[in-house]
C-alpha cells in the first residue's frame, strides 16, 4: 500500500521537467500535477557559475511553461567541479570520461528550484558537497556500460544503480536527486499554493 502524502495542491500546479525522478517525488509529498517539456537552452556558457546557472535555468523552465490561474514549477541541477560545469554525457565513453575524473574526489551539485504563480516568482537554490568512491577504471566502465548516467548531468544517479558510486552526501540528498524537498514545501507553503491533506 502506497501511503498517502502529506499535501495537496490548492491551485493547478505544473511541473516544467519530464525527469521521472522529479515527478515521482513531487507525486510523493502527495501532489498531482500536470507535466510540460520546457523549451529551454541548457547549452552552459563559457565561465558561467555552476550555482547560478541551475538557478537560472529553473527559472526560465517556471516562467517557458507558465499558464494563467496554475502555478509552474522548474527545476534544475548542475553538477561541478573545481568550477566547471559537467552537463549530461552524449555517449558511454564520454560518461566514463566523467566518471573517472570524479572518482576519489569530492565535486558540487547544485540544484535550483522556482515557483511562477500570478505574475509573482519565488525560488531556491541549494548545494551539497558530494564524494564520488575511488574505484578501479575497471567499475566505473561496468557502470557507464549500463547507460543509467546518460541521461544524468554527471553521469551518475545516486537514487539508481550509481548509488553505490557515491561514498558520501554533504548536504540535502533530494537536491542530488534532483528536487530539494525541503526547499520545494517552503516555497509553496510560502506561496500559499499547498495546504495539508486533511
Amino acid at each position: 500500500m502506497i501511503p498517502r502524502g502529506p499535501f495537496r495542491a490548492k491551485t493547478s500546479l505544473i511541473l516544467a521537467s519530464t525527469s521521472p525522478r522529479r515527478q515521482a517525488m513531487l507525486a510523493a509529498l502527495g501532489l498531482s500535477f500536470f507535466v510540460r517539456p520546457p523549451q529551454v537552452d541548457e547549452s552552459v556558457p563559457s565561465g558561467v557559475d555552476p550555482a547560478a546557472h541551475a538557478l537560472a535555468l529553473a527559472r526560465a523552465k517556471a516562467l517557458a511553461c507558465a499558464e494563467p490561474k496554475a502555478a509552474s514549477l522548474g527545476a534544475d541541477t548542475v553538477v561541478a567541479i573545481h568550477g566547471e560545469v559537467l552537463g549530461k554525457p552524449r555517449h558511454h565513453d564520454e560518461a566514463l570520461a566523467m566518471l573517472q575524473r570524479l572518482a576519489g574526489k569530492e565535486h558540487w551539485v547544485h540544484t535550483g528550484v522556482a515557483i511562477h504563480y500570478d505574475g509573482r516568482i519565488q525560488e531556491r537554490l541549494v548545494s551539497a558537497r558530494v564524494v564520488m568512491a575511488a574505484f578501479p577504471e575497471s567499475i566505473f566502465r561496468a557502470y557507464a556500460a549500463t547507460g543509467e548516467g546518460l541521461d544524468k548531468a554527471g553521469a551518475y544517479a545516486v537514487q539508481g544503480i550509481g548509488g553505490f558510486l557515491v561514498q558520501a552526501i554533504h548536504g540535502s540528498a533530494s537536491a542530488v536527486i534532483g528536487l530539494p524537498l525541503t526547499e520545494t514545501v517552503e516555497l509553496l507553503l510560502e506561496m500559499d499554493l499547498v495546504e495539508v491533506a486533511p
